[in-house]
């Protein structure tokens, strides 16, 4: 990449931040570069007295990560640690590492007291060695772990009780207002968890001034996390519930936060059952897999025990669209790269879709496999890994690094009803000259899709889910419940391709490439 390219990607990167991420970035720079590294000293004055009893109803258990004999499994990859834990375990990569650091197994269906306390004292143990305890991510996830554990299991230590402090107060030195997003949202649930646990005004003064704008401007007017990946989407939700559900069992504090909890809470579902299919899967689009998040199905029971209804908007802010008869579901993409100041999570898929026909995945999204900083996740990201269109294999919005978007396709909605939608984004318009238009039509037995590049000639991709079968004849593709029928196609090419639907999983499956130009039709017919 030339010197003048990554510049251009660097200031179309820069130019959609918030001041106040700049200020951040330069202050966090001046103090990883010249400032004193934060003490982890155990706060040695806090009082048992002053600790609250709180109440917490049953949750959603955390996916089973560990097992005796300290050994570890996230992201699909396992390993045994056989003399002592390496808390900075780097042979696979940093989400791992994150992970292990998360102590989100504390909270896992079997694991014993006793373990879980031997955990945490090994944490403690070698902290001074810990490459991660100042990184606020980690801290925040853990302070929240370690908090559910104690209330669950009435463990009320001094000792730890001190560690966990330290970890707040070096929160508060490290609150990610850099970044923003998601990762600002957990610093706030932190630091509710610890103002309840430790029944400290301090810290829920922290909370709420996190929180409440936050919050609101987090959830999307039809229930949606701004990042737009469903996976998120789900993580947000369960840990909103988490916190209602602590508001709501201790009668501590303003009721405030209880009533934008509940009221984000319920929208955020409505926005679940809108957005999940049938069979229970969310649609994988932009960052998202499997095996991560709670599932649909483990949120709406849960927020049912804590007495929450479901309140249903119309799929709007998302940018997502749904479609739906008897036998299919189809999920359509005409939202923004989002949100503008903080897109980590985007991919380049602009106008693509997801299909189910009778309950099944069938044309697919790719998924995400990695966070690492490599050609798999740079495909994984790419427009031709999503069901849309390229010009000369480009892609529609500039994605680089592992989680940065410089210049970004924007999308103008041209109409917008129940069974019809037509959008065109500019993502190609400086290369080419040209926007991409897409309409879909839906009716019951079957959809419609147009796109149109105006007499240039690109290609539509459509990902197959694995073991798919269908035969290409002529312009159709016929499969056992389903046709597809090209219009106005130069060729179609079956190409070998994988599907990722979990973190270091990856499927082969096949894609097909419909050249054309200027204008394609498929039509979808579903039996």
């Amino acid at each position: 990449m030339s010197y003048i390219k990554k510049l251009g990607l660097l200031f179309n990167t820069v130019r959609y931040l918030k001041p106040i991420q700049i200020r951040y970035r330069l202050k966090y720079f001046i103090k990883n570069r010249f400032g004193k590294k934060n003490s982890f000293e155990p706060v040695t004055t806090v009082s048992i007295d002053n600790l609250s009893i709180l109440k917490f109803q049953q949750s959603i258990y955390n996916a089973e990560t560990f097992k005796s004999g300290n050994s570890f499994t996230f992201l699909n990859l396992n390993h045994t640690f056989s003399n002592g834990i390496d808390w900075n375990f780097p042979n696979y990569g940093r989400l791992w590492t994150y992970n292990l650091n998360y102590f989100e197994y504390l909270n896992q269906k079997d694991i014993s007291v006793n373990e879980g306390l031997k955990l945490i004292d090994e944490y403690i143990k070698t902290i001074d060695n810990n490459t991660t305890r100042q990184e606020p991510y980690p801290i925040s996830l853990r302070i929240m772990n370690w908090i559910r554990f104690f209330i669950t299991n009435g463990i009320n230590d001094l000792s730890y009780n001190g560690y966990l402090l330290a970890q707040l107060q070096l929160l508060r030195d490290l609150k990610e207002y850099h970044l923003l997003g998601n990762h600002l949202l957990e610093n706030g649930f932190a630091f509710l968890f610890g103002a309840y646990y430790f029944n400290d005004a301090s810290l829920y003064k922290e909370a709420k001034s996190i929180l409440v704008p936050e919050l609101i401007e987090q959830i999307l007017r039809d229930g949606a996390h701004f990042e737009l990946s469903p996976m998120y989407h789900n993580l947000m939700t369960n840990r909103v519930l988490d916190c209602y559900n602590l508001v709501s069992s201790n009668n501590l504090f303003d009721k405030e936060l209880l009533s934008l909890l509940k009221e984000k809470a319920e929208v955020m579902l409505g926005f679940i059952k809108k957005i999940t299919y049938r069979n229970g899967d969310i649609p994988l689009m932009n960052d998202a897999a499997f095996g991560v998040a709670p599932t649909s199905k483990e949120l709406l029971e849960y927020a049912k025990r804590l007495g929450l209804h479901i309140r249903e908007n119309e799929l709007s802010d998302s940018g997502y669209r749904k479609f739906e008869s008897d036998n299919y579901e189809l999920v359509f993409d005409i939202g923004e790269v989002g949100p503008t100041y903080q897109p980590g999570h985007a991919h380049a898929d602009t106008l693509s879709f997801e299909l189910h026909i009778n309950n099944r995945p069938v044309i697919i999204d790719t998924g995400t496999s990695t966070y690492e900083v490599n050609d798999i996740r740079f495909y994984e990201r790419s427009t031709r890994a999503h069901n849309t269109v390229t010009i000369n294999g480009e892609n529609s919005s500039e994605i680089w690094a592992g989680h940065r978007v410089g210049r970004r396709a924007h999308v103008q909605v041209l109409v917008d009803e129940p069974n019809h939608v037509k959008a065109r984004h500019d993502g190609y318009n400086k290369h080419f000259g040209v926007d991409h238009t897409r309409e879909i039509i839906a009716m019951i037995s079957g959809v419609i899709i147009k796109d149109d590049l105006n007499g240039k000639t690109g290609v539509a991709h459509l990902h197959f889910a694995p073991n798919e079968v269908f035969e290409k004849v002529g312009n159709e593709v016929i499969g056992n419940d389903y046709k597809i029928v090209f219009t106005n196609h130069q060729s179609i090419e079956i190409i070998n391709t994988y599907y990722s639907p979990e973190f270091n999983k990856r499927v082969e499956c096949v894609s097909l490439n419909i050249s054309f130009a200027g204008k394609l039709t498929t039509q979808i017919m579903c039996y």
